[in-house]
């Protein structure tokens, strides 16, 4: 039988376990997503691994550097529409697309990032810097991609509290179980058309209830 939920690719660079929290939701059919393509930026990571347990079609496609980040990035997109995917999911993610990107999946690459938004943004020390400033809470902030770097349009947050005596591992662990909740719910939203983006805010569509 031809699975004909919304076709979505998830892109990730390491052990992928946002990845799984999707790919578990999705064994459930009524789930409004399916996993069309795994895609990741080097071979031989846990992601992959995930993904071929699950019968998930997989590609690398191997990152050439900073001034190539066009090319790369066309080399993406052309490896997500080869499997017609039409929502595009960062889950560890390290790397930024370029505009090409944006404009093919306009208001549909989503993006999880351990931190309350605008705080603390970037690919890879939020975690440990909202632990040195000594802040009281961080979090999960899920958000459409734009050109800037954790720029875009927010859809979803959730805090989570820093411990005193939280290390970025401990804060890290506790974020993550947050992130394995939230993203394939907010996905489900996106892919089931209750989600409408207006200007910098994203508005929440109840679902029609039948009489």
């Amino acid at each position: 039988m031809t699975d004909t939920r919304h076709p979505i690719a998830v892109l990730c660079s390491g052990s992928g376990t946002n990845l799984q929290a999707i790919i578990e939701a999705a064994e459930d059919p009524a789930y409004g997503a399916r996993v069309a393509v795994v895609v990741t930026d080097r071979p031989g990571v846990r992601a992959l691994e995930r993904a071929e347990q699950a019968g998930i079609p997989t590609e690398v496609v191997p990152w050439p550097g900073r001034e190539h980040r066009r090319a790369f990035t066309k080399a993406v997109v052309a490896a997500i529409e080869a499997h017609a995917a039409e929502t595009v999911v960062l889950a560890g993610f390290l790397r930024i697309l370029t505009e090409e990107a944006i404009e093919r999946f306009p208001d549909a690459i989503l993006n999880i990032h351990p931190s309350l938004l605008p705080a603390f943004p970037g690919t890879v020390h939020a975690v440990a810097d909202a632990v040195a400033h000594g802040v009281k809470l961080s979090g999960v902030t899920v958000h459409y991609v734009d050109r800037g770097v954790d720029t875009g349009p927010i859809i979803y947050q959730e805090p989570v509290p820093v411990l005193a005596d939280d290390t970025a591992e401990t804060l890290h662990a506790r974020i993550q179980r947050v992130e394995h909740r939230v993203y394939p719910d907010v996905i489900e939203m996106h892919t089931t058309g209750r989600l409408r983006v207006e200007g910098r805010r994203v508005v929440w569509i109840e679902p029609e209830v039948a009489p």
